[in-house]
């Protein structure tokens, strides 16, 4: 028996854009798994197990969120009448009309969104249910630039799960995570490189709901040490720092 989760514009779905035309022109990709993943901020869907809806006598989702109440929604057929017991997040809602499709809808997936999921229906030939462990993915917000000492810093804010950082070319490096509580980690590199030839760098930023290549000349600020560096067993002070200049001007 199949039963999905539609989440638009997922991880998976971007992962396959080159899929069927039908998929790509909803935006939105169809999960059997129990254990799905979803993207922060797109729209999720799940569906009860597929039964034929004349059979049906009550259709029932528990929703088991994190530091929050079990919430109830359930529809009864013969009174057509739903109901909602402790169910405060009004981004999940029915679908539709749950006599014509008892899936689940969440509005704008969040972070908050992380949890169980359990369609129950009772039919005239028994009880069927499946149930789904949904994981939310944060993108992280990636920057990348450079401080006053010259040391290049790229940072991933705020993603979930944490994000990975690598460099090119390779450097002095030092790579810290910060745990913000909400699950999300902002995870931060910090690197310097002593070898003046070099202008340009490159920030290569891993996540699973995308990568991202970032890139940055060092400045002038970072050129002129390493310049200063290089002459200083060679000139006095003053000629140094006019050649340095000069240096800078030409080039």
């Amino acid at each position: 028996m199949s039963t999905h989760i539609k989440c638009a514009g997922s991880v998976e779905e971007k992962a396959k854009q080159q899929g069927s035309e039908k998929a790509s022109r909803q935006g939105q990709r169809v999960f059997s798994s129990p254990f799905p993943v979803c993207t922060c901020g797109y729209k999720g869907i799940l569906s009860c197990p597929l039964i034929s809806l004349t059979t049906v006598l009550v259709t029932t989702w528990e929703i088991i969120l994190r530091d929050k109440p079990s919430c109830t929604r359930a529809y009864r057929k013969d009174t057509n009448e739903t109901r909602a017991i402790n169910c405060s997040d009004e981004t999940i809602s029915w679908d539709s009309r749950p006599d014509r499709n008892p899936a689940l809808q969440i509005d704008r997936v969040a972070i908050t969104h992380d949890g169980y999921y359990r369609c129950e229906v009772v039919t005239t030939h028994g009880h069927f249910y499946h149930g789904y462990h949904l994981t939310v993915l944060v993108p992280p917000d990636v920057t990348l630039f450079q401080l006053e000492n010259g040391t290049i810093v790229c940072r991933a804010a705020a993603g979930k799960p944490a994000a990975q950082i690598s460099w090119t070319p390779g450097g002095d490096c030092h790579t810290v995570e910060e745990p913000l509580g909400n699950d999300t980690v902002t995870v931060q590199s910090l690197c310097r490189w002593e070898d003046h030839r070099v202008f340009k760098v490159s920030c290569f930023v891993y996540h699973l709901t995308g990568n991202r290549n970032l890139s940055i000349e060092q400045n002038s600020v970072s050129n002129f040490s390493f310049c200063m560096k290089f002459s200083l067993y060679q000139r006095s002070y003053g000629r140094m720092k006019k050649e340095c200049m000069e240096n800078f001007t030409q080039g």
